[in-house]
């Protein structure tokens, strides 16, 4: 057969590292947007940080993990009175010693407890790991979007759709796991992407040249040349497992990630010239990307039990900790460490759990309500008299305070229409920009409609929200245009895309009251109650 004869320049573009991609300034410009949009989200999830001096919503559950587990090594049941308890005394309270049964991995937990090491065991201090895990998400998403659109411009418009969203803004603002979840996909959705621009380079410089220099394609070398150690895929195992260790549901988004990886060296391999560009990625590819994965992910996991695995197992350790010595004696697994056999245990307890976790709450939501805002989740509130907590002395009656985790509305209905642009992307123009977009969004949020009768929560949402920014960024530079489009195009587009973008900046600071808990009047309350679901 003879060999696939696509142009050289053509080739390059496709195949090139994004380092110093077409259309990317030098070093320096390239960090400077990014790191003065992630200046602004930082002062933004810092300010007040310690308000409300209250335990919100399911911190009452992780803020008091996180300071067993940087103490103890594994969860404690902790007194009734602990919240009172721990806001009066500033976390000088007695450390409980009997375990708990708790259902979700340590590392979430674990990164918590970092800021209650550094700063104490109060609202700063347990909240404050949260909002630099949200400010370094900001940073991370500016630099994939440059990567990822080939612009710091839209790069920038990405990471400052992120800062601008209440959602986000929230979870940067209180200790839950879903935002240390988000920072981890988040980040191993940037290594993957680096290492597709690394190894796309070194397959293209392996091709051979012709007369004016630029690679040409080779089935041999496509089919057949294996592309070494991959440092960034490794690291994005790395990330994967850290996402695995804080919830469950980063196991799905594992599998996606690593079949995309794979996919995306096929299509590098079919650039390339390879004439069987599936069966050359099996062969030299998908193996040592599953072992990059899957096998890293787990030994990750399995490393952040080790406080849980080093604690005694003579029934003062951590819950569980004792089975395989008392209730899991005997069996056919016995040559299995006792450790591994009562973890093994212990996680297909937590899998029952939350199979059959259906109790009823106030603010559960179904997944098919996430993308239009229909049931976001209240952490926090309260209605002080004129005079205390913020309500002016003049108000005429109560104030409202509430922190609302809801995600901008603006920027949420607009990615809605952005989906359906980047799904046409990527069925009809076979955008690979457009398939990553639409595999982070589908990844984290897909699989909860296989637990219909579960009880769920919006904010679960949050993971896929740099994605939904993504996709909105990409819309946005379709209606910007081309540069080489005509002058009233360009105009026009970037009238569109300007007011597009200022009026989700307005929805957010015109929604900050209730992102932050400020005092305001119970109409100013009610005017921003657009839903009756919102109540």
């Amino acid at each position: 057969m003879p060999p696939y004869t696509e142009p050289g320049p053509r080739l390059r573009s496709v195949l090139g590292a994004a380092g110093g991609g077409v259309g990317l300034p030098g070093r320096w410009a390239g960090w400077l947007g990014p790191l003065l949009v992630t200046l602004v989200a930082g002062v933004m999830r810092f300010w007040d940080l310690g308000s409300p001096r209250a335990v919100i919503f399911d911190e009452t559950y992780y803020a008091k993990d996180a300071w067993a587990l940087v103490h103890r090594g594994y969860e404690v049941n902790w007194p009734k009175d602990a919240n009172d308890l721990v806001l009066q005394h500033g976390g000088h309270v007695l450390l409980p010693t009997d375990a708990a049964y708790v259902v979700h991995p340590p590392v979430g937990k674990y990164v918590i407890g970092i800021g209650e090491l550094l700063f104490g065991f109060d609202p700063f201090g347990w909240r404050f790991m949260t909002a630099l895990l949200g400010t370094l998400s900001v940073l991370l998403l500016c630099r994939i979007g440059r990567r990822l659109f080939r612009s710091t411009f839209l790069g920038c418009v990405a990471g400052a759709l992120l800062t601008v969203d209440g959602l986000h803004f929230v979870m940067s603002r209180t200790a839950l796991l879903d935002e240390v979840l988000m920072f981890f996909v988040l980040a191993a959705f940037g290594c993957l992407l680096i290492d597709r621009d690394r190894s796309r380079a070194r397959l293209a410089a392996a091709l051979p040249t012709g007369r004016d220099g630029t690679p040409r394609p080779d089935p041999a070398v496509a089919g057949a040349l294996r592309l070494g150690l991959r440092p960034w895929r490794l690291a994005a195992g790395v990330c994967l497992g850290l996402a695995f260790g804080t919830k469950w549901n980063g196991l799905y988004i594992l599998a996606a990630f690593a079949l995309m990886s794979v996919l995306w060296d096929v299509g590098a391999r079919r650039v390339a010239g390879a004439e069987r560009p599936y069966a050359a990625a099996l062969r030299y590819d998908a193996v040592w990307a599953f072992l990059s994965t899957v096998p890293v992910a787990v030994g990750v996991y399995l490393l952040s039990w080790l406080g849980w695995i080093l604690s005694p197992a003579d029934g003062t350790g951590g819950y569980f900790r004792s089975w395989a010595a008392t209730d899991g004696r005997g069996g056919d697994w016995t040559f299995l460490p006792d450790w591994l056999r009562s973890l093994w245990h212990y996680e297909y307890q937590v899998y029952l759990f939350h199979v059959g976790l259906d109790s009823p709450h106030t603010y559960q939501s179904n997944p098919w309500s996430w993308l239009v805002l229909g049931r976001p989740v209240s952490y926090f509130y309260e209605s002080p008299a004129p005079g205390t907590g913020g309500c002016p002395v003049d108000a005429g009656g109560k104030c409202a305070r509430e922190v609302l985790a809801l995600g901008t509305p603006l920027l949420w209905w607009a990615a809605c229409l952005a989906l359906l642009y980047v799904l046409w992307r990527w069925l009809l123009r076979r955008d690979w920009r457009a398939g990553a977009i639409l595999c982070g969004v589908a990844a984290g949020y897909l699989p909860w409609f296989m637990y219909q009768q579960r009880t769920i929560f919006f904010f679960y949402a949050v993971v896929f929200v740099p994605f939904l920014c993504l996709a909105v960024t990409m819309m946005i530079g379709a209606l910007l245009g081309p540069p080489g489009a005509g002058d009233r195009r360009r105009v026009v587009g970037a009238a569109g895309a300007g007011v597009l973008v200022l009026l989700i900046f307005w929805n957010f600071i015109y929604f900050w009251p209730i992102y932050t808990g400020q005092a305001i009047s119970l109409d100013a309350w009610r005017a921003r109650m657009w839903l009756d679901t919102w109540i």
